[in-house]
């Protein structure tokens, strides 16, 4: 896949050797450049638009020790992978829950030649139909998009309805994440409808990405489905026999998301020592089955400026993906209080917090600390979850302190919310909570979780201190990075200018980087590449 720019020539320049010269050829990175050597034995660069062996300047002879193919910002990882998913880039917008991820968002990126994924988790069946039905309507099959399917311990249901859905609706591009294994709903998105084509190939209708951070989840996904698995879901009419049978010689993921240190659920992984191990556990496996088609690996995490995506890419990831960042643009499904506080966060505002959707299994999720107790009442609620077996067992005190502080009504006001909210949602989940105390108390502490993510979606001025917002470093990170420049403003922070300027700046730091490698000596603000408008 070759850029729209690719057929620009390079212009004949005098060499540079200062420093401030080194730095602006490096900008020109779409230029084939050349490492010429003069007669004092000083190395430099120059743009000649061909490939001379020895060529002359006015101080004397230069002689040519290296040329630089053009360095695309489209190139930096798997072509064959921008191909096979229909992108310009290969650089994806996560799938940031409750909506957060937008319709508008995936649009955006689709628009740009990016992948978005609309963030599904979270949201309730109806919302998640009907947005995918807008992303049908508006994107087609002009661009590429994608839908996540979150894993629901506590909705199984719902997470099998909304499989289901992605299935009828004919989404391309899936984004399985969360799942801390195979569960029958993410096996039936795998391989539903694969078939053989005149010429016996395999065809898949969908792609399904694993977003995973553990090396024993990626072999579960890497791996053929269980045998079980896939009788049992033949058995219950949601594959066929034929299915099953191509599905027990292929991986359940043709893509995986590793993903290290990021906001939202997040093992707290270092991508320089995951990635490598993850990616020696595919070609195990693609041995060990004999795949013939390539698994794409990408990375995720901490990924939130041109260094990092620079680092992601030497580290050979086939695309990147980017989450904490888009939260903060325009797009995104974040109210302007949000997006202010997130603005202002630095690498060290994060902090660990429990999960509204997997509380009672204790999994943590990483958020914005900075302007927010979110984080603080949230454990505060999981400790006395752990420590009591009801509601009615909590120390006078404590509940109080929880229903003035946290909650801001009374248990028994919560609960009688939860019963509503749940008799529409999920009727097995009430059921369970009027019978089990414990299970109970767990309902009531998860709505203050899920409402404060809601309160930041909206904005709710009455609540900015309970907000949750999912965070990683790279927020802050990308704050410093973007400080004094145009994208510091809020409203130029678009999802098609973060993604331009993040790839292009990792673009110019790899070119740098080959220049350091044939000797020259180069500067290290050469590896500072701030944002600037990109068309």
């Amino acid at each position: 896949m070759h850029p729209a720019s690719s057929n620009h020539p390079a212009a004949t320049t005098p060499p540079a050797f200062l420093p401030a010269d080194v730095i602006a050829a490096l900008r020109r990175v779409r230029e084939p450049m050349q490492v010429v050597r003069d007669a004092q034995g000083r190395l430099g660069v120059t743009f000649t638009g061909g490939a001379q062996a020895i060529g002359d300047d006015a101080g004397g002879r230069l002689d040519v020790i290296a040329t630089l193919p053009p360095m695309y910002p489209e190139w930096l990882g798997d072509r064959a992978f921008c191909e096979q998913v229909g992108l310009r880039f290969p650089y994806v917008v996560g799938e940031m829950a409750n909506g957060i991820a937008t319709v508008e968002m995936v649009l955006a990126a689709g628009e740009a030649g990016m992948l978005g994924f609309f963030g599904a988790a979270g949201l309730s069946y109806g919302r998640v139909e009907a947005s995918i039905k807008r992303l049908r309507a508006s994107a087609g099959d002009r661009f590429a998009w994608g839908v996540n399917l979150i894993h629901s311990p506590n909705e199984s249901s719902l997470e099998e309805r909304v499989a289901a859905l992605l299935i009828a609706e004919r989404v391309p591009l899936i984004s399985a994440s969360a799942f801390m294994g195979l569960t029958p709903a993410v096996v039936r998105v795998a391989y539903a409808g694969i078939h053989t084509d005149a010429a016996g190939q395999v065809v898949r209708p969908r792609t399904l990405f694993a977003k995973i951070s553990r090396p024993e989840v990626a072999r579960r996904f890497l791996s053929p489905a269980p045998a079980d698995m896939l009788a049992s879901l033949v058995t219950r009419g949601w594959l066929t026999a034929q299915e099953a049978a191509l599905a027990a010689t292929l991986p359940v993921a043709e893509a995986l998301t590793i993903e290290a240190d990021s906001g939202g659920h997040t093992d707290n992984q270092t991508l320089t020592a995951q990635f490598p191990s993850i990616v020696s556990v595919r070609d195990e496996l693609c041995e060990t089955f004999g795949y013939t088609r390539p698994i794409h690996c990408g990375a995720a995490g901490g990924l939130g400026t041109p260094s990092a995506l620079a680092a992601a890419f030497a580290l050979g990831a086939a695309f990147v993906t980017t989450g904490s960042v888009n939260q903060a643009a325009v797009e995104a499904g974040l109210s302007d209080a949000g997006k202010r506080l997130l603005a202002q966060a630095d690498l060290a505002d994060v902090t660990m917090a429990p999960a509204s959707d997997m509380f009672e299994l204790g999994v943590d999720v990483q958020v914005l600390k900075r302007g927010t107790m979110f984080a603080a009442r949230a454990k505060r609620l999981y400790e006395a979850y752990r420590a009591y077996d009801s509601l009615e067992a909590l120390p006078p005190a404590l509940k109080a302190r929880i229903e003035k502080d946290t909650l801001r009504a009374t248990c028994e006001e919560i609960w009688a919310e939860c019963e509503r909210f749940w008799a529409a949602r999920d009727a097995e989940e009430l059921a369970r909570g009027q019978r089990d105390p414990k299970h109970r108390m767990a309902l009531v502490f998860r709505w203050y979780l899920g409402k404060a993510s809601r309160w930041a979606i909206e904005g709710d001025p009455t609540r900015v201190a309970d907000y949750q917002i999912w965070c990683g470093p790279a927020m802050g990170a990308f704050n410093r990075w973007t400080a004094g420049t145009f994208l510091a403003e809020p409203s130029n922070r678009t999802v098609a200018q973060i993604g331009r300027n993040l790839l292009e700046g990792a673009a110019v730091i790899t070119r740098a980087q080959q220049l350091r490698a044939a000797g020259v000596a180069v500067p290290a603000a050469a590896f500072d590449c701030r944002p600037r408008p990109l068309n």
